[in-house]
Order: structure tokens, then C-alpha cells, then sequence
């Protein structure tokens, strides 16, 4: 029996439920939530989603959860982020929420890349030794189960953002650079954590390759999320890996084909900043997968530019990203 799967990724844009903050919760739900339903989505992988503490508990996804309340999503499977104290972060947590059963949990951030060490060359004051560079957000992976044998690989991720990161004694304030060459090497870390942290995830697909190698099962696998880089730049190409660029034909069952390649041009997009259309946004799904891929869609009709020079202080009340779901029908 043919088996219906949509898989879709949203950037939340920092859910969360403060005291007295605009837009309010209830305000956004009222957007979001609509959103939510039209996706008729079997698996979501959710990112910025802020924690929430109540006193005596541990930090909970409050918001989200209501959020998802009065929808079929309220019943889903969930797994999420979590800190060494068995809690959900203070904030940009990771989501996955699925029909299916999630039957292993993984939380991955530098097990297969360590951190890399660096200099920098105009803190000030200057720094005399290397340090680590971490970045700031692990990768999700789950493993959902989908019956008859047939186990998705799904990975959700949020790579580092092109913000510069911050460079000791080089910042006038936060958002003004004291000099080009501080905010240069600022943006070049924030590029070194959003390459580690694309090579990271291709080790782990690799590793995960490997072992349905040895095991024989399908190679469903799926990786979802805000890569912040569209499919030309290098972080989408490290985790795709084109045979273009490897060389080598005996990787092609290996390649990660971007869903929305489907979608024509001039509507293939996520995210509007300045007026320009980016795709920063992906369902990369492997080869095997590709073969039961039906199309995808991304709900960008409204998607406002809130980078304009126009724009006040309030935020809007939807997502400055918009979802997107990529459909199959397995056999």
C-alpha cells in the first residue's frame, strides 16, 4: 500500500511567549497556525523556537506546543534540542514533530568535526594564542519509523547566519563596526562556523550511507532546516555534494538533490531581504528517496520584507522565512 509523506521545514523566527512583548503569542499564533495546517504535513522540522520556564519545572517549548494545540499537529510525535540538564534551550531550539514514531533521537555538535582554532587578527585587545571556535547550534537527527521495513533519515539543522561574529575591542556598538577590517574577519568566523558546521552534517550523511550499506534497508534519508547559504555557496555544496565537484561518478547514490529545483525560478525563494528573493531554506533528500518525489511547494505568497529602511521597531506577527514541503508517496 502506497504511503503519502509530506516533509516540511519552517523557521519559526524566534517563537516565543514574553511578558508584554509585540507582536504576543496569540497575535502570531493567529498567523502561524493557519500556515501550519495548509502545509497537511506528515513530519515538520521547526527552527527558532524559544524555551520557556515555569518555576520548579524544567524549560519547556510552551509556545510551541500552543501553537500546535487545536491542530492534528498537537498529537505528533516531538523531539527537540536539549541542554546537559535534559531541558529544552533558552532559545532556537530544534524541532521534529511527526505522525510517525521517532525511535532514536540524535543531538550531534562537533563529533565529527572538532572545533576548529583560530587567531584573530584585529581584536584588540590582540589575542596572543588561538582559540576554539564552536558554533553555536548542535544537528538534529531522528530516525522515524514508517512501518514495513522503511525507516526515514531525517536531519534538521540551522547553520550559522552571514552576521558577522563578534571580534573583541571591534564594535562601537551592536550593530556598528569600528573598522571594515573587524567586521571583515567577524564575518569570515561567522562563514568558518557555517562551513564546520555543513561538513559536520556530510560526515554524519556519509556515516549514515555507510551503515544502510552494510544493513540493506532503503536509503531514505532527508536533511531539513535554515542553511542560511543558497544552493550555489559552499555550505549547500558540501552537504549536496555534486559530482561536479567531487569528480568521482561511484558517489552519485550519495548526492543530496535540493527538492525546490522543481519549483520554477522566479518562485523559488524563502526569504526576502532588501528586496531580494534568496532561498535559504532546503529539503535536501538522497537519491533512493527521489525516486517516490512528487513535488514541492513553497508558501511565499506573503512573505514580507522586513529588512527595508521603511520598516519600525515591531516586528510582524508571521515568519520573515517561509515553510516549504516536499511531498513523496512511498511504496
Amino acid at each position: 500500500m502506497a504511503t503519502p509523506l509530506r516533509i516540511a521545514t519552517f523557521n519559526l523566527e524566534n517563537l516565543d511567549d514574553k511578558p508584554g512583548e509585540r507582536p504576543s503569542l496569540s497575535e502570531r499564533i493567529a498567523i502561524l497556525r493557519p500556515q501550519l495546517l495548509r502545509l497537511r504535513a506528515d513530519v515538520i522540522c521547526f527552527q527558532e523556537v524559544h524555551g520557556q520556564e515555569f518555576e520548579g519545572e524544567p524549560r519547556q517549548l510552551d509556545a510551541l506546543r500552543q501553537l500546535l494545540s487545536e491542530t492534528p499537529y498537537e498529537w505528533f510525535y516531538t523531539a527537540h534540542t536539549k541542554t546537559t540538564r535534559d531541558e529544552a534551550y533558552d532559545v532556537r531550539n530544534l524541532v521534529v514533530i511527526s505522525r510517525y514514531p521517532i525511535r532514536d533521537v540524535q543531538q550531534i555538535k562537533h563529533e565529527y568535526a572538532p572545533k576548529p582554532s583560530y587567531r584573530k587578527v584585529t581584536a584588540t585587545p590582540p589575542e596572543a594564542e588561538a582559540k576554539d571556535i564552536t558554533w553555536e547550534r548542535p544537528i538534529l537527527y531522528v530516525k522515524i519509523d514508517l512501518d514495513a521495513g522503511r525507516m526515514l533519515h531525517l536531519i534538521n539543522v540551522h547553520l550559522k547566519s552571514k552576521r558577522p561574529s563578534n571580534v573583541e575591542g571591534q564594535k562601537q556598538s551592536t550593530y556598528v563596526w569600528r573598522t571594515m577590517a573587524g567586521w571583515a574577519e567577524g564575518s569570515f568566523i561567522s562563514s568558518m562556523k557555517r562551513v564546520g558546521q555543513a561538513l559536520e552534517l556530510r560526515v554524519l550523511i556519509d556515516d549514515i550511507f555507510d551503515q544502510l550499506d552494510v544493513s540493506g534497508e532503503p536509503k531514505y534519508i532527508v536533511a531539513c532546516g535554515d542553511f542560511n547559504a543558497d544552493v550555489n555557496e559552499v555550505p549547500l555544496q558540501a552537504i549536496m555534494g555534486p559530482v561536479e565537484e567531487t569528480g568521482n561518478t561511484g558517489l552519485i547514490e550519495r548526492v543530496m538533490i535540493p527538492c525546490e529545483k522543481s519549483v520554477p525560478e522566479s518562485s523559488r525563494f524563502s526569504l526576502l531581504h532588501l528586496g531580494k528573493k534568496e532561498m535559504l531554506d532546503h529539503i535536501l533528500a538522497s537519491r533512493q528517496l527521489l525516486t517516490y518525489y512528487r513535488g514541492t511547494e513553497i508558501h511565499n505568497e506573503v512573505l514580507h520584507d522586513e529588512s527595508g529602511a521603511f520598516r519600525t521597531d515591531d516586528k510582524f506577527p508571521e515568519s520573515d522565512h517561509a515553510p516549504l514541503v516536499a511531498e513523496f508517496v512511498l511504496p
